[in-house]
């Protein structure tokens, strides 16, 4: 006799991309590593920030309904809940254009019959001094902040799965894990493109330390390596794609940033190209609760 599913259980595979500025490879690339994480047993896919293009922001955000249908199809035709890390868009949940010519970075997640479950526009927007070749990042510039916290329910064997989604930036804000799981999350997004040298200083440390804050698994979806712009320019970013438990471990990781693989070839070893890396983990309601009794820290909570 088959074991019953343990309906406190499903399989998440976070996704590592290096997207570039040409959106049907990236699509081709998404397809492919939805269908491969599938057979591999995931029912939810969490694909990275900029996963459609990295750069090119207001063209692609021209695309952005035409871009959102085709990502909801993928979910529709394999049977499966997509979060598509983000998206630019030129309009505000309302419908309202964004003023001033700025832009929403938006994250959005499908369930398998391919409606929208829920739409998060990325509330921090990234500010600093970086000493790599752009040097200064400044996405206000370019982006309207959001306004509003989003949780969202995946169903999956029976049982609730609460998400609070954040995106990149937002790592960095305890208060805003810390909010999302005081309504009700369990697991919390983490779609990213951190710089190679802010991921590498605290890409790891971010994802541990916003688990341990909420008590909740964090999925850090991740772009790594080189980004070739149009006007000549390269972006690196860190990678590192990791699963982090409510306890602060880390249950799975791709430990690099380009996505390349060594095999042995007659006389040296050759380096074999991947358009994607998949990180696979359980994830245990169970457990997570126990582990949140044993530590009531939310019991004990008095500043917020």
């Amino acid at each position: 006799m088959n074991n019953p599913i343990n309906n406190t259980q499903f399989t998440i595979a976070a996704i590592q991309m290096n997207s570039q500025q040409n959106t049907d490879n990236n699509l081709a690339d998404i397809k492919a590593a939805i269908i491969d994480a599938r057979a591999q047993g995931a029912q939810l896919v969490v694909l990275p920030e900029n996963c459609c293009s990295m750069g090119e922001q207001f063209a692609t955000a021209e695309q952005f309904d035409a871009l959102s249908a085709t990502l909801a199809d993928y979910a529709r035709t394999y049977g499966i809940y997509v979060l598509v890390g983000s998206l630019p868009c030129v309009y505000r949940p309302d419908g309202m254009v964004v003023p001033d010519g700025r832009l929403r970075q938006v994250s959005q997640l499908f369930a398998p019959d391919g409606k929208r479950v829920a739409r998060y526009d990325k509330i921090h927007l990234f500010t600093a001094t970086v000493a790599d070749k752009q040097g200064n990042y400044n996405e206000a510039a370019t982006f309207e902040p959001g306004t509003q916290t989003v949780i969202a329910p995946i169903e999956v064997n029976n049982a609730v799965y609460q998400l609070g989604m954040m995106v990149c930036f937002d790592l960095r804000f305890p208060a805003l894990a810390q909010r999302l799981r005081q309504a009700g999350a369990d697991i919390l997004s983490a779609p990213s493109a951190f710089t190679y040298l802010t991921g590498q200083a605290h890409w790891s440390l971010l994802l541990r330390a916003r688990a341990l804050d909420s008590q909740c698994m964090v999925i850090g979806a991740a772009q790594g390596g080189d980004h070739l712009y149009k006007n000549g320019n390269t972006r690196q970013t860190w990678g590192h794609t990791a699963i982090t438990a409510f306890d602060g471990t880390i249950i799975n990781s791709y430990d690099d940033s380009a996505l390349s693989k060594q095999s042995m070839g007659k006389e040296a070893v050759v380096q074999e190209q991947q358009n994607y890396e998949i990180v696979l983990a359980t994830f245990d309601k169970s457990a997570q609760a126990q582990g949140r009794q044993k530590m009531p820290i939310f019991d004990c909570h008095r500043l917020a």
